[in-house]
């Protein structure tokens, strides 16, 4: 089994009260942490999350466990953003989703990254 499909099974969802209405939910996780796979140092940033449930909608506490997962994993900036919404969209299914990682400035820059689906 990988390792997104262990994080994957840390995503709970519940039935999206009011299905036949487009709604947009935002989560804001303003102490995300991951490890830069260079240098080994953490790289600290904000994830915001922005969605149209479908079906069902992702409970709040396990999206937390979810993203804390990553405080350990080695991964570049534009890679844990796209598996977290992979991971997302597997699990959550939304009509449309977006997921943007706001990284605190390391050496003079600071980076967005921006996902969406479906894709524009």
């Amino acid at each position: 089994m990988s390792n997104s499909d262990n994080f994957r099974k840390l995503l709970e969802v519940f039935d999206n009260p009011s299905p036949s209405r487009n709604f947009t939910i935002e989560h804001h996780c303003p102490e995300f942490t991951s490890v830069c796979p260079k240098t080994g140092q953490p790289d600290y940033g904000t994830i915001v999350f922005s969605y149209v449930p479908d079906e069902i909608c992702v409970e709040l506490k396990s999206l937390k466990m979810y993203l804390q997962a990553f405080r350990n994993e080695g991964i570049f900036y534009e890679a844990v953003t796209n598996r977290i919404m992979d991971d997302f969209l597997a699990v959550v299914k939304p009509r449309s989703a977006s997921v943007e990682s706001r990284w605190t400035p390391r050496g003079g820059l600071h980076s967005n990254i921006i996902v969406r689906y479906p894709e524009n």
